[in-house]
């Protein structure tokens, strides 16, 4: 029971990811709103929302910032895992 119930959840989890792909706009499709209006309010409104004279930290510490502390907490944990790997032996 427990082998067909894992088979069924990673049948489930596949479909899932396939149909996501599939809705994905085309790499390069330059109607994608990736390359239009996420850049566009960024230069537009981007002083006026942050309040930083510098765009590229505006992006990165106000729009980007939950993302950047995500990347961080990975690269925390992976340097973490290997000191504990190298000292362990």
């Amino acid at each position: 029971m427990r082998k067909i119930l894992t088979v069924v959840l990673l049948a489930v989890i596949g479909i899932m990811l396939v149909v996501t792909v599939l809705e994905m706009p085309a790499i390069g499709d330059p109607n994608n709103p990736t390359n239009n209006e996420v850049p566009q309010r960024y230069l537009e409104q981007g002083i006026e929302e942050t309040g930083a004279v510098n765009m590229i930290a505006s992006i990165i510490t106000d729009y980007r910032a939950f993302d950047t502390i995500g990347e961080a907490t990975v690269l925390f944990v992976a340097i973490a895992a290997a000191i504990a790997n190298l000292k362990a032996h």
